[in-house]
């Protein structure tokens, strides 16, 4: 325990923040669509997923590692370099939910670390070869793999199902809803969770606290899937009425068949070690399952904001990475602090912005898209 000095605890702790962040941000990857068919309802829905990520955490951790000592070269990172790039990928978390796009809190934590080791250790301290390997080309065929799979999916079901009566179908459906959404749920939390066990695990190896190429402590990822888990059934509102009424009108048949799809993805990426996004995939599906049925309406509008959020994430994020990590290593301990403090104003700010205009679980599937209010409302009635 020697190792665990004060900014290393600070890290440590600011890597939760994430963790947590990363919970209520990415809830609607595996509740969106069963909320929004009625399969479950919302404060159940968050709770079962919340309690699944947990579980999910402890199933695997070669994601882990591939956070760890696979993007960055650990011998070159330190802590205030981490703290950085968290701080960058926390700040686009926020931002993105307050505009309710379901972007990636993935390639937020890839960029900020990317940015931060960028400025604090020159370009050789990122291998660009494994960034591309592990995050570029997942993230570009995932979705894409998951949108073609669910289409199939849930042609497949309707074609099926066509003669069977609508409301036994339908309830069927809702049944196998709850099983297909957990499971994206226990997915998830083997994913993403992992990435913060990785990220805390790069810290106490740059402290020397863990060898090189060491793997997350038992107290690693228990701490890091209680974090997501209770971010996760914090519920994210703004980005499940996004993905869940945002992109197409999702049927109990193209929720299941969506929701099967991005498990079964997630799972065998996580299995082999690519850091993806569950966000993207469980978008491709969704965008899948709309095309999939026939006459559905697929708003390409969200879809195309939603992939120019995705297109930015991970060089906003490395911006603000860089921008602070920059400020930690030529102001010391006292460019920490300013650092740390300028983060929670802006994570204020956008938390009481939000609170002109709130999404909850009694209003979330009220409306297709989430604004925000600069200023009063000036009629009555106004949805969000």
């Amino acid at each position: 325990m020697d190792h665990i000095t004060f900014l290393v605890a600070v890290v440590i702790v600011t890597a939760l923040a994430f963790d947590f962040t990363n919970g209520f941000h990415d809830t609607a990857n595996a509740m969106a669509t069963s909320i929004a068919t009625g399969a479950l309802k919302p404060r159940t829905a968050v709770l079962i997923s919340g309690a699944l990520n947990i579980g999910g955490a402890f199933l695997s951790t070669e994601v882990a590692k591939t956070i760890s000592g696979g993007i960055v070269d650990d011998t070159l990172v330190t802590p205030g370099m981490i703290f950085a790039g968290l701080v960058g990928a926390i700040l686009w978390n926020l931002l993105t939910w307050l505009l309710g796009l379901p972007s990636s809190s993935s390639h937020a934590l890839f960029g900020g670390l990317i940015g931060a080791v960028w400025v604090g250790a020159g370009e050789h301290g990122v291998h660009f070869g494994k960034v591309v390997e592990k995050v570029l080309i997942p993230a570009v065929a995932s979705p894409i793999v998951a949108g073609v799979a669910a289409l199939l999916a849930t042609y497949l079901a309707y074609k099926i199902t066509a003669r069977a009566r609508q409301d036994s179908v339908t309830k069927g459906f809702r049944l196998g809803q709850i099983a297909s959404a957990s499971l994206v749920s226990l997915a998830h939390g083997t994913n993403d969770a992992q990435k913060t066990m990785g990220v805390i695990t790069l810290t106490l190896i740059s402290a020397g606290a863990l060898g090189h190429d060491a793997g997350p402590p038992v107290w690693v990822i228990a701490s890091a899937g209680l974090a997501i888990g209770l971010g996760t059934y914090l519920g994210g509102w703004r980005i499940i009425r996004t993905m869940g009424k945002g992109l197409t009108d999702i049927q109990s048949p193209q929720g299941f068949a969506a929701e099967a799809v991005a498990t079964t993805v997630i799972l065998t990426s996580a299995h082999l070690g690519f850091a993806l996004s569950t966000t993207q995939v469980c978008s491709g599906g969704i965008l899948g399952a709309g095309l999939g049925r026939r006459l559905a309406e697929v708003r390409w509008g969200t879809a195309g904001r939603m992939v120019i959020a995705w297109l930015v994430t991970l060089p906003a994020a490395a911006l603000v990475g860089g921008v602070s990590a920059s400020v930690v290593k030529h102001g010391g301990t006292f460019g920490t602090v300013v650092i740390a403090l300028c983060a929670a104003a802006v994570a204020a700010f956008i938390v009481l912005t939000s609170r002109r205009n709130p999404v909850r679980a009694d209003n979330v599937n009220d409306a297709h898209q989430v604004t925000v209010r600069t200023a009063a409302p000036t009629t009555v009635g106004t949805v969000a």
